[in-house]
């Protein structure tokens, strides 16, 4: 049996990071059996759709480098196909047309709460002739639900889970406008793509129950389920904004690698004994439902640092080049060949440094920087009035220099702080770093000159110094 598993997002928003995990363990888990994963949009909510939520799911998977077999689905375009099923299981006496009002459905409820019922539809017409539907009303189709017994689910994370019959209603599969319902269309596509494993978040666990029913009314093998724990903040609430970002877009605006979010979101709820770092080809060695745990996962932004720190000094040196400028050119910094190479060369000490792109980036702007750059306020606070002698004093020096290295560069320094900041060096750099960047960070500063070379750095000291004025 070929393994098949599928990822059926819903396009009404962007791609959320626990739809990044689900997507990620349906991929591992139809590699590491030499299966294929399908993907379908579920885009029956015409109301909430939009094209560009599409789009950022489909970036979300490119981005997370997670491929698919075969087209992408539409389950909107399916609903002719869904239709069919359900009158195919009216004639085969599995569903019945209901012609209730709503204001039946009204009374209905309200008297089941009256008297301590469910409030769940009393099935009325489960029996019942459609030549007794009042004229002009147009029936819902409901599935029959088992009446007596109970209903099993065996989950693969979640052990075998027990309902009885009395909480499933004759839900309905086909509305009265002609449009196929969730339950309904979730079931025949899993069936008609031959999904194989149904792996979701335990959210869903509730619908397995009520999609159990179609596949037995129509007879359908019934998939393996693996349910996943939701994840939750570091403070034990579900996740959301108020934690941080949410959506994969973010996390990769944020800096993060493709090969750091899929390590971590692999051990977002699934481990194998202490190993933190899995990479890509072990994690689909590895992976099996066993693995994963029953019990909610906290995000942890620590430890995705450390994870993303981790991959970033394992990188290519010239692809993180290439990702540093992109970050630096959406800030208007337009990198010359020339800067670029002087940043790959420094990339080893730059990407020691890093937990993510975007702190890598703001080191290694001071290799990048154009004739003119913006300086922050903190900079700025350093090109006060000491901060001024001090790089003339700089600039008069490093103008006489024969050798700009770095340890020459470092000696200068040192006596400068000497006679002008009791030896505090602190003190000397600080104006130094920042009249170069513009900011008050940056990679070592004396091999950083070095690298830049004499003529820039006196640029910079003249361009910062006019800046202070």
């Amino acid at each position: 049996m070929t393994i098949i598993t599928r990822f059926p997002p819903s396009p009404t928003g962007f791609m959320h990071i626990g739809t990044a995990r689900t997507a990620l363990f349906n991929w591992l888990y139809a590699k590491r059996n030499k299966g294929k994963m399908l993907f379908r949009i579920e885009d029956t909510d015409r109301a909430r759709y939009t094209p560009e939520a599409v789009d950022a799911i489909i970036n979300g998977l490119k981005w997370l480098e997670l491929d698919w077999d075969g087209d992408i689905i539409s389950q909107y375009e399916r609903a002719p196909r869904h239709i069919e099923i359900a009158h195919e299981l009216v004639k085969m006496g599995k569903a019945y047309y209901c012609y209730c009002t709503p204001e039946e459905l009204d009374a209905m409820r309200i008297e089941a709460k009256a008297a301590g019922r469910p409030t769940m539809y009393d099935r009325r017409w489960r029996d019942r002739s459609p030549s007794e539907a009042p004229e002009g009303l147009k029936a819902v189709i409901r599935i029959k639900a088992p009446l007596t017994g109970e209903s099993i689910v065996y989950d693969r994370v979640q052990g075998e889970v027990k309902i009885d019959a009395e909480q499933l209603d004759d839900f309905i599969i086909l509305r009265s406008d002609g449009v196929p319902t969730y339950m309904l269309a979730v079931v025949v596509d899993d069936h008609d793509m031959g999904v194989t494993h149904v792996i979701r978040g335990d959210d869903h666990l509730n619908n397995t129950f009520r999609q159990n029913v179609i596949y037995e009314s129509m007879g359908w093998t019934i998939p393996t389920y693996a349910h996943l724990p939701l994840i939750l903040g570091p403070d034990g609430t579900k996740l959301s904004k108020r934690h941080g970002a949410t959506s994969v877009e973010e996390y990769r605006d944020m800096g993060y690698l493709p090969e750091a979010m899929r390590n971590y979101l692999l051990r977002l709820g699934w481990g194998h004994g202490d190993d933190e770092i899995i990479d890509t080809e072990q994690a689909i060695e590895w992976f099996n439902l066993e693995g994963i745990g029953q019990s909610a996962a906290r995000f942890d932004f620590e430890k995705l640092n450390f994870v993303n720190a981790h991959y970033i000094k394992l990188a290519d040196n010239a692809r993180l080049a290439g990702l540093t400028v992109a970050i630096l050119k959406k800030s208007g910094i337009d990198a010359t060949p020339r800067a670029i190479s002087m940043m790959t060369e420094r990339m080893d000490e730059l990407k020691s440094r890093a937990k993510t792109l975007v702190q890598l980036a703001e080191d290694a702007r001071i290799f990048l920087l154009g004739e003119s750059y913006d300086f922050d306020e903190k900079s700025l606070k350093q090109l006060d009035e000491f901060g001024k002698k001090v790089l003339l004093v700089l600039h008069d020096n490093f103008k006489t220099m024969e050798n700009f290295t770095a340890e020459e560069i470092e000696k200068l320094c040192k006596g400068t702080a000497d006679y002008m900041a009791d030896g505090k060096l602190g003190k000397i750099m600080m104006p130094l770093r920042a009249a170069l960047t513009g900011r008050t960070t940056s990679p070592s500063l004396t091999h950083a000159l070095e690298t830049l070379g004499k003529d820039i750095v006196l640029s910079r000291i003249q361009f910062a110094f006019k800046q202070a004025m």
